[in-house]
């Protein structure tokens, strides 16, 4: 995978984000069951940016993190929707003292070396 410095394994599991539904159930799936979803769905792409955001409140490292590659995806609904993901984080060129808020302005570290503090 390109660009990816330091492969931080995270599971969700720990750190799920319960999303409530306004609506009905979608898919032939049994009721409460997790079912495999795509990596570009938007609810999916709110939980890895919060637990991004959240891996870089707590790192000590002096530069942020951002997901490099979602492994698995799942959604369950039961009393809401909860997301099950085992995704990839890698260290980017921006520093947190920059205070950059948007990680989507920050470029992952180049193969090599990580860049030393």
């Amino acid at each position: 995978m390109m660009g990816v410095k330091r492969p931080l394994l995270v599971s969700l599991l720990g750190v799920l984000v319960t999303v409530t539904v306004a609506g009905g159930r979608r898919g032939g799936s049994m009721p409460g069951a997790p079912s495999n979803i795509s990596r570009d769905d938007r609810g999916l792409q709110r939980v890895v940016l919060s637990a991004a955001y959240s891996f870089n409140n707590q790192s000590n490292d002096a530069f942020l993190f951002k997901p490099s590659f979602i492994i698995r995806a799942q959604r369950q609904v039961v009393n809401g929707v909860r997301y099950i993901v085992d995704l990839e984080i890698s260290r980017t060129v921006c520093r947190k003292r920059d205070n950059n808020d948007d990680l989507s302005h920050c470029d992952l570290q180049p193969k090599g070396r990580l860049q030393q503090v």
